[in-house]
């Protein structure tokens, strides 16, 4: 069992196996002793922790596990033995020492913003020492993109915002691609301190006739001022005036990214929250009691279990809009801890399987559609030639309604007590027939996966009618046990009256009769509350008011003959030509040709055929 030791190193605490803190402890007092008498002595000191307590961290996958040896040894490597470098000025000759031995991996450059050699943000000198080339080159090809295109701006603000800005000596090594190491440590700091040296030097010598003393005192005190706070000073002034600017916008870019943070929680957890409640009321727990829910099983012609429909649902919809809760979370709190690769490939791979369930499901969903199949059944009505039917519409305590579509879908209890659809998907069509007795066709159809499914659904449609005293009462619905799911089950009742037959719809079905005339269907829903006689293939009112009849004789190829518009159409007779359009379709025929256009479509005949 051994002993563990907390630390505080750069700000960041570590829990270090006591052999390996006092290994750690030797090291670092021997680099200490290394550069006692090094200028900027302390900011090499502070560097190189911090470099250490990174790589520490790198190390670490949460913050209570124990650092050993190993680890010490492991960042030792990285950062070097003091006595493997010289200490003092040979170090940053030109030509490398014969004794000088890299430990080392070959360094990987990071990308930062250089803002001690910067005009604006120091993107452009970030960028230079990432690809190695002149920061002038990259300013240039800044201002083509500038003029060339307004994107450009955008690119280098958010280049602005996303690239961190090299802050410590050893974020400045990284930039350059040099390994971050005692000796780069040591060297950086000492080359910042010669050029802010260099630079009070300058300042001196211009001022040296006047103010000779000026020039020593300030060489004296470059030695213990903040050398970053004077190289900030001697900046020029379009430099700070760029600088103020950049602050103030991302000052502004700071609160708006805040915002869309909190909109993104509140987005996030609304839309999870929401998920949750619905699983839990609705697929899973029947904690909330929502209408309908109970009969949702019926709408899912497929059989799939509602409970795993709604955890797939919850997963596919919640995973996303989890990550942009987290995202938010992100953009507002700057540090805070990530869930970890584990969480995220686990949430990912859990999505994924629920997307593909979402898509199995539907595909069964739909193939119970895949075949629309219908059963019919014929009866015949005691209606002859010259007999008057009257047609009425009947609806129940259910099903209370006079209009198609409209609560036109209901699951209740019938008489027996048993759980019924009942569905006003009813539509009433009638045709003209040369039988001597009227019929009714009773057409069902319904949905399936395969055509005997279909065709079994249909015949358990249930439909009914009664006929007497020459009035037919047609129901308003259709009913069919919950077993047969809801397959879009419809009822078409045909009626098949004689010509010279009268019928006579009640207003109370208009909604269920088709809206316009055709070849197949001889009543429309204007025609309800009328007297209406049965011809050939139409209808002719008797009780309706008189109409309008327009007649003229017109000239059409030299031959005299004439025109008759009322609210049936128009119709031009000639002695070699007729023309009638009404209704139905349009008729046209001569000596030559005869053309018709209907619902059956279109007939054309010429005398030769």
């Amino acid at each position: 069992m051994n002993k563990t030791v907390n630390i505080n190193l750069a700000g960041i605490f570590f829990h270090i196996d006591e052999d390996a803190y006092l290994k750690l402890q030797r090291y670092l007092e021997a680099i200490k002793r290394s550069f006692t008498d090094s200028q900027g002595r302390s900011e090499i000191i502070a560097d190189i922790e911090a470099r250490i307590a990174e790589l520490f961290s790198e190390r670490v996958q949460n913050h209570k596990e124990v650092i050993r040896i190993k680890e010490v040894d492991e960042v030792i490597a990285i950062m070097g033995q003091p006595e493997d470098y010289l200490v003092d000025d040979e170090i940053f000759e030109d030509e490398p020492q014969a004794s000088y031995q890299r430990r080392t991996n070959a360094p990987s450059k990071k990308l930062f913003r250089d803002t001690d050699n910067s005009y604006v943000g120091g993107v452009s000198s970030g960028l230079g020492h990432y690809f190695g080339i002149d920061a002038i080159w990259v300013r240039l090809a800044w201002i083509i993109l500038f003029t060339a295109a307004g994107t450009g701006i955008l690119l280098y603000i958010l280049l602005w915002i996303l690239v961190p800005e090299a802050k410590t000596t050893a974020e400045k090594i990284m930039m350059t691609g040099e390994p971050v190491n005692i000796s780069n440590i040591e060297k950086k700091i000492k080359d910042g301190l010669d050029s802010v040296s260099e630079t009070v030097t300058d300042v001196a010598k211009n001022v040296s006739d006047t103010v000779s003393g000026a020039a020593k005192s300030a060489s004296n005190a470059a030695k213990n001022v903040d050398f970053k706070k004077q190289t900030n000073k001697v900046k020029s002034s379009s430099s700070a005036f760029f600088e103020t600017i950049g602050e103030v916008f991302m000052f502004f870019f700071k609160i708006f990214a805040k915002l869309i943070g909190i909109l993104l929680i509140f987005i996030g957890a609304v839309t999870i929250i929401s998920l949750i409640i619905s699983l839990l009321s609705v697929g899973v727990i029947d904690i909330i009691h929502v209408p309908w829910m109970e009969n949702a099983e019926i709408f899912s012609a497929s059989d799939s279990p509602l409970w795993l429909v709604s955890l797939f649902t919850l997963f596919a919809v919640g995973i996303p809009f989890f990550f942009l809760f987290y995202l938010g979370i992100k953009i507002l709190i700057n540090n805070s801890k990530s869930i970890g690769n584990i969480a995220k490939f686990t949430l990912l791979g859990v999505w994924l399987i629920s997307v593909i369930g979402l898509v199995v499901i539907g595909v069964r969903e739909a193939s119970e559609h895949a075949y629309d199949e219908s059963f019919t059944e014929k009866y015949e009505l005691n209606i002859t030639a010259n007999d008057t039917l009257k047609v009425k519409m009947l609806t129940n305590d259910v099903m209370d309604s006079y209009r198609r579509r409209h609560n036109s879908f209901k699951v209740a209890n019938n008489e027996k007590g048993e759980k019924t659809i009942y569905n006003s998907d009813i539509l009433v069509v009638v045709r003209s027939t040369t039988d001597s007795l009227a019929s009714i066709h009773i057409r069902k159809s319904a949905d399936g996966r395969t055509y005997d499914k279909a065709i079994e659904r249909a015949k358990n449609i249930n439909y009914n009618y009664s006929f007497d005293n020459n009035t037919l009462m047609l129901d308003s619905f259709l009913t069919t046990a919950v077993e047969n799911k809801s397959s879009d089950q419809e009822v078409v009742v045909v009626l098949y009256l004689p010509e010279g037959s009268i019928v006579h719809f009640n207003n109370n079905t208009k909604s269920f009769l088709n809206y316009y005339k055709n070849r197949n269907n001889i009543v429309s829903s204007k025609q309800t509350n009328l007297l209406l006689q049965v011809i050939e293939d139409n209808t002719e009112c008797l009780d309706c008011p008189e109409e309008k009849t327009f007649e003229v004789d017109v000239d059409i190829h030299n031959e005299t003959s004439g025109l008759k518009i009322n609210k049936e159409g128009l119709e031009v007779k000639g002695e070699n030509v007729n023309v009638k359009v009404d209704g139905i379709g349009l008729k046209a025929e001569s000596e030559a040709v005869k053309y018709k256009i209907d619902s059956d479509g279109v007939e054309f005949k010429s005398k030769d055929d």
